[in-house]
């Protein structure tokens, strides 16, 4: 199982596939061009809080047999969605 880290951008809002156990679905556009279908599980209430469409993230996962980028880190780098202070 080869990991990988790849930067890009949110293509869709991030969608819910099953609330239990909680799993998210993510289009990303890499910086190279490629599309990503990612997968997340692990802290998936912070990147639906923290993520949007156009958001710049960094993750951090591998694929499965699906291949499907199963994300196991994240970070929301550049995000436009807009937070009360």
């Amino acid at each position: 199982m080869t990991k990988l880290a790849i930067n890009g951008k949110l293509t869709a809002a991030p969608k819910v596939l099953s609330l239990e156990p909680l799993l998210l679905y993510a289009k990303i556009n890499a910086t190279d061009g490629t599309t990503i279908n990612g997968l997340i599980h692990q802290h998936a209430l912070n990147f639906l809080a923290q993520a949007s469409t156009g958001s710049q993230v960094a993750v951090y996962g591998h694929y499965n047999a699906r291949h499907q980028f199963v994300i196991e880190k994240f970070t929301v780098i550049a995000s436009s969605v807009q937070t009360a202070s």
